[in-house]
């Protein structure tokens, strides 16, 4: 499959991160919740018009701003 940011994921498609398109900063963030390259996520719910995207780590669920949604590319 072709990688997609978190936004163009489905709700309840699985994919894994292959990519964090950020800083150091935006790495260490998303590290700290769990979220870094070959990490297994599954896209619980999102907001129309750039809310935030809620995803599922295991059994942890965290949810994530738009922009850094935008950010972290997975392969379904």
């Amino acid at each position: 499959m072709r990688p997609m940011d978190l936004i163009q994921m489905k709700v309840g498609q699985v994919g894994t991160v292959v990519e964090i398109q950020g800083g150091h900063g935006l790495i260490r963030r998303l590290q700290a919740l769990g979220i870094r390259v070959g990490v297994r996520v599954i896209k619980v719910s999102s907001q129309i018009m750039r809310g935030p995207v809620t995803v599922q780590i295991g059994n942890a669920r965290v949810a994530i701003g738009f922009g850094m949604a935008r950010k972290i590319i997975v392969r379904a």
